[in-house]
C-alpha cells in the first residue's frame, strides 16, 4: 500500500510578511524607512485577508481579485491616490519575492492597475533666490551660520538626499578627489563632485566644529580629533593623515590607520565621526549616535527659506529638485544627472526636472526656423 505524504503548509501570511522584512534587511540593506513602511502596508494587508477570508488563508489561495477589494478599502479610509499607489508597490514587492521563493505560481498583484496619478512638477526655487538664500546665511535665520550654510550647500550643491546628509562621516569627505562618499538607498554608493562653494563652507564649518569639539571635553581627549580635523582640512592624503596621526596617539592604546583611537572613558562627550553630530557636549550617549536628524535637517532648511522669502514648504528635497533642474538649464544631459541623483531609472530623474515655459520659448526661438 502506497502512502502519499501531505503537501507541506504554508507559513501563515504574517510570518511570510516577516521573512520578507529580512530579506529586505539582511540581503537587500534596505533603509529604516523602506522598512518601516513594506511592515506597516503588509502586515496591514495581510490583516485585511485574514479579517475577510479567514486566518487560514495562503499566500497561494490569494487571487487579483482579493487584492482589488483591499485597495478598494484604502479608497474607503480617504487615503489619496499615491499612498495607496506606495501600498500597492509593497504588496507587489512582496508577492515577487514570494513567486521566487516557490509559495505562489504568480504574482497575483502584477495583475492589479496602478492608480493614475496627477503630474505635480515640484515648486523650484530659481537660480537667483537659491544663490541669495545660500548667500546670506547669517545670524538671523540660522543657530549656528556656518554648520547652516554647510547644509545648504552640500544639499544643494551636490543635490544629495537628506538621510544621505545625516549619514556623512567626516572622512567621507575626499578633498583631495574633490568629492564626497556618498551611501545612498539600499547602501549602494557613489562620489558625487564637491563644488568650490561647498568645498569652502565645509572648511569653515569643520573648523568650527573642531574648536567646539575642543571646548566640549578635556584637552586630552579632544586635541587628537581637532588635529584629526585639522589634517584633513589641508587636504592630505590618508596615509599622511596616518602617519600624523600615529606621532600624536596616546601611548596607552595603539593607533588604528583612518580614525582616532582612545579609551571610552577619553571618547565620552565628543566624537570625530559624524559630520554633523546632533549636540557637542559631554554626553554619557555613544558619539555614533549624536547625529542630527533629517527632521532637524528639515527644520533648519524651512526656517532660512522662509527667512529669505521662499515657499513656506520648502524642504531639503525641494534643494534636490533645485539641483536637478537648474542643471538641466543650463544644459547638462538627463544621463548625467541621473548618475549624480543616484537614480536607477531615467524615469525618475525626469520627474525630478522641469522646464519652464520661458525654457521652452527661448529653445523654440532660437531652433525652429519658423520662429525667427
Amino acid at each position: 500500500m502506497t502512502v502519499t505524504a501531505a503537501p507541506p503548509v504554508a507559513p501563515p501570511l504574517q510570518t511570510l510578511v516577516e521573512d520578507y522584512l529580512r530579506v529586505l534587511t539582511n540581503e537587500r540593506g534596505s533603509s529604516v524607512h523602506t522598512l518601516r513602511a513594506y511592515q506597516r502596508e503588509l502586515q496591514a494587508f495581510a490583516s485585511f485577508i485574514g479579517e475577510h477570508h479567514g486566518e487560514s488563508q495562503q499566500a497561494a489561495q490569494i487571487e487579483h481579485t482579493h487584492i482589488r477589494a483591499w485597495l478598494g478599502s484604502l479608497y474607503d479610509r480617504r487615503l489619496s491616490k499615491a499612498s495607496a499607489a506606495r501600498a500597492l508597490a509593497a504588496v507587489r514587492s512582496w508577492f515577487k519575492w514570494l513567486a521566487r521563493a516557490g509559495y505562489v505560481e504568480q504574482n497575483a498583484a502584477s495583475l492589479v492597475a496602478t492608480p493614475r496619478l496627477p503630474k505635480h512638477l515640484p515648486r523650484v526655487p530659481s537660480i537667483e533666490q537659491m544663490n541669495f538664500t545660500v548667500d546670506s546665511v547669517n545670524e538671523d535665520a540660522a543657530s549656528w551660520p556656518a554648520r547652516d550654510k554647510a547644509i545648504l550647500e552640500v544639499l544643494y550643491g551636490c543635490g544629495i538626499r537628506n538621510a544621505e546628509l545625516t549619514g556623512l562621516n567626516v572622512d567621507d569627505i575626499h578633498w583631495a578627489n574633490e568629492a564626497i562618499l556618498v551611501r545612498g538607498k539600499g547602501q549602494k554608493q557613489r562620489l558625487v563632485p564637491l563644488g568650490d562653494a561647498a568645498a569652502q563652507a565645509l572648511r569653515a564649518y569643520l573648523s568650527e566644529r573642531a574648536a567646539r569639539l575642543t571646548a566640549a571635553g578635556n584637552q586630552k581627549a579632544t586635541s587628537t580629533p581637532a588635529l584629526f580635523i585639522n589634517l584633513q582640512l589641508r587636504g592630505l592624503g590618508r596615509e599622511s593623515v596616518n602617519k600624523k596621526m600615529r606621532q600624536n596617539a596616546p601611548s596607552d592604546r595603539a593607533f588604528k590607520p583612518g580614525a582616532p583611537s582612545f579609551p571610552r572613558s577619553q571618547r565620552e562627550g565628543w566624537e570625530t565621526t559624524a559630520l554633523n553630530p546632533s549636540q557637542i557636549k559631554k554626553t554619557a550617549k555613544p558619539a555614533s549616535q549624536a547625529r542630527l536628524t533629517t527632521r532637524s535637517i528639515g527644520r533648519i532648511v524651512k526656517r532660512i527659506a522662509i527667512q529669505r522669502g521662499l515657499s513656506a514648504d520648502v524642504h531639503p528635497h525641494t534643494l534636490r529638485h533645485a539641483f536637478g533642474t537648474h542643471l538641466l538649464e543650463e544644459g547638462a544631459d538627463l544621463r548625467a544627472i541621473q548618475e549624480l541623483l543616484g537614480h536607477e531609472r531615467l524615469s525618475t530623474t525626469q520627474r525630478y526636472t522641469q522646464l519652464t515655459t520661458t525654457q521652452l520659448t527661448q529653445v523654440y526661438d532660437r531652433t525652429h526656423p519658423r520662429a525667427k
